[in-house]
C-alpha cells in the first residue's frame, strides 16, 4: 500500500508542480505584456475558474498522498524514503500556507477591485503575487524531486 501511495504522490505532486510551472514561466509572463485593463480582467477571470474540483482534489493530494504514504509505511521507511516523504510534506505543507496566506488574499483584493483603477489594482497585486507564486513553485517543485527520491 505504501508504494502505491508513494507512486500516486510523485505522480499528483508533478500535475501540481506542472501546473505551477506553467503558470510562472508561460502564463504570467505573457499576461504581463497585457494592458493593466486586459492583465486584471484575465487574473480575475483564472481567479474564478482555477479553484474548480478538479484542482481542489490536486491541490489536497499533494498533501494527503505524501501524508498517508508516510503513515503507512511508519517503522518501515529507509533513512532516504523517510526523510525525503517528511521534507516533501513539509515542502507542499509550505506552498499551500504561501498560497493560503498570501496569493489568496492577493485573489481576493483583485476581486475586490473590480471597476476601479485598474492600475493601482494591477500594482497591488502583480509583483506581491509573483514573488509568492514563485516561492510556492519552488515548495512543489522540491516536493516533487524528495517523492521521487523516496520513490
Amino acid at each position: 500500500m505504501t508504494s502505491l501511495l508513494l507512486v500516486l504522490s510523485v505522480i499528483v505532486t508533478g500535475l501540481y508542480a506542472g501546473f505551477m510551472l506553467a503558470f510562472l514561466i508561460g502564463v504570467m509572463p505573457g499576461l504581463a505584456e497585457l494592458p493593466d485593463q486586459q492583465f486584471t480582467a484575465a487574473m480575475r477571470k483564472f481567479n474564478e475558474k482555477v479553484p474548480g474540483p478538479a484542482f481542489l482534489v490536486l491541490f489536497l493530494a499533494v498533501v494527503a498522498l505524501p501524508a498517508a504514504a508516510l503513515l503507512t509505511g511508519l517503522g518501515e521507511h529507509d533513512e532516504v524514503e523517510g526523510p525525503a516523504l517528511v521534507g516533501a510534506l513539509v515542502c507542499v505543507v509550505a506552498g499551500h500556507l504561501v498560497t493560503v496566506a498570501g496569493n489568496i488574499p492577493l485573489n481576493n483584493a483583485l476581486a475586490k477591485s473590480a471597476g476601479g483603477d485598474d492600475t493601482a489594482a494591477r500594482k497591488a497585486f502583480e509583483p506581491r503575487w509573483n514573488t509568492f507564486h514563485q516561492v510556492r513553485t519552488a515548495f512543489v517543485l522540491v516536493a516533487c524531486a524528495l517523492l521521487g527520491i523516496a520513490l
